[in-house]
């Protein structure tokens, strides 16, 4: 039996970029003419993200980890719109 759980977490992998794109339009900045500070965003090697994709393979489904690397994904995807303006 063929395993769905790539096919969910892309899926949710796109939720989670859209919501913050979409958070994203509706922030104002509190301080008027002050200095944004964006959190740096770390570059991944294509060998590193393709063995942490091999590993996230191998937890249970529901895992906590999974989650908080969703939640990373975001906060990635929302420092990376940051450093953009």
């Amino acid at each position: 039996m063929k395993s769905n759980a790539g096919c969910w977490r892309l899926r949710l992998a796109v939720l989670g970029i859209a919501t913050s794109l979409l958070s994203g339009c509706a922030m104002v900045g509190s301080e008027a003419g002050g200095i944004r500070t964006c959190p740096p965003v770390v570059e991944y090697s294509p060998a590193l993200q393709a063995r942490a994709a091999e590993e996230l393979h191998l937890l249970p489904d529901g895992s906590a980890i999974e989650g908080i690397l969703s939640d990373y994904a975001v906060m990635r995807e929302q420092a990376r719109l940051c450093s953009s303006f």
